[in-house]
């Protein structure tokens, strides 16, 4: 009688562009040592995907972008998931545990002038200009330190939120996004200014951000000997 064919290693990610590169990155360096290994890649929406006109602050939501697939971990529907950290809560669910972190990528924020302001810096923008962030870390510390720019909520993938600093309707001058996920998808032209915190000036950037979780189940030995190399020391 002929044996079943082996289940795939399964791995759970967001499905856009940025996470998608991201998993697939995760994906063929597990290939890179175990090159016998089928591997599917599963890709979901989470709620903070599927929540896009309300500001991630106001949905108050522990795991807006980790929750679901976390659910297909404890559920058996995968085998690991791929997080940006800094979207992993501090507190995960039973059963849960970070089998590695990969090594950290460039952790700082980037300003995105729109293209006919690329002239400009954030010290030079006029007063009133909008600038779009969704984060309220960023928010916070560019509002202290530039008080004549005005902040305005944006949502979105990386590509969504680059069309509406583009529609002069959105009246949006510049956004602010982080350089790691400009970089992995290739968008390193949309850079106008990397935030460099000066004597003057401090950009505090999220803690884990540029660097990639890798979860999987604390009681799944296997898939954990499988992932351990990814750890960067």
């Amino acid at each position: 009688m002929a044996q079943p064919a082996a289940r795939p290693f399964v791995i759970q990610s967001r499905d856009s562009k940025l996470a998608l590169v991201q998993t697939h990155f995760v994906r063929d360096a597990i290939l890179a040592s175990f090159p016998d290994l089928k591997i599917e890649v599963h890709s979901e929406k989470t709620l903070g995907d599927k929540v896009l006109n309300v500001p991630l602050a106001k949905i108050g939501d522990k795991g807006l972008f980790t929750k679901e697939l976390e659910e297909a971990l404890l559920g058996g529907d995968a085998d690991i998931a791929v997080h940006s950290l800094k979207d992993v809560p501090t507190k995960m669910p039973e059963g849960l545990t970070l089998g590695a972190i990969l090594e950290r990528h460039d952790p700082r924020d980037a300003l995105v002038m729109r293209s006919d302001l690329t002239h400009l810096r954030l010290a030079t923008l006029p007063a009133g200009a909008v600038v779009g962030t969704s984060s309220l870390r960023r928010r916070a510390l560019l509002a202290h330190h530039f008080p004549h720019l005005t902040f305005k909520d944006v949502r979105g993938n990386v590509q969504t939120r680059l069309r509406k600093l583009e529609d002069r309707e959105q009246n949006y001058s510049a956004l602010v996004l982080a350089v790691a996920g400009l970089e992995r998808l290739g968008l390193n032209e949309h850079i106008t200014e990397v935030l460099e915190s000066t004597p003057e000036k401090w950009y505090g950037y999220a803690v884990g951000q540029g660097a990639l979780a890798v979860q999987c189940r604390t009681t799944d030995a296997g898939t954990a000997g499988r992932i351990a190399h990814l750890q960067h020391q």
